[in-house]
């Protein structure tokens, strides 16, 4: 399985998503310290559900066990469904079962190119 990564704030930018799931990502991994009490409950939770919907790819989520998470730990399916959540304040594993099969691309072919054009140029090593 080929997967891509996000930390933290990335989580505010759809783009770079859909860039690591064109570049063939089947699991985005999505790693956060996001405790502050002064965040609306539940954005960040809808920001990665729509994450795996509109990318299709599974989001593999993993947030600090702190008292105020305003981040959930999570897996979410490509079709958006929350298979499993950890409650908020304590430690957890997560499992489920993965079936690659799930992946689809229908998203990303339909969309416009004319109003984001997405491009990749590895960084160069020295």
């Amino acid at each position: 399985m080929q997967a891509g990564v996000q930390l933290c704030r990335e989580i505010r930018f759809p783009e770079q998503w859909n860039c690591l799931a064109r570049q063939g990502a089947e699991a985005l991994i999505y790693m956060t310290y996001a405790v502050n009490p002064g965040e609306p409950s539940g954005v960040w939770r809808a920001h990665l559900i729509s994450r795996a919907a509109e990318t299709q790819r599974f989001v593999l989520v993993a947030n600090v066990a702190g008292d105020h998470p305003h981040c959930p730990s999570m897996i979410v399916s490509p079709r958006g469904e929350v298979r499993t959540e950890a409650s908020a304040g304590a430690p957890a594993i997560l499992r489920s079962r993965i079936d690659l099969a799930d992946i689809r691309d229908n998203y990303l072919s339909q969309q416009r190119g004319d109003v984001v054009r997405m491009s990749y140029q590895p960084a160069a090593i020295d």
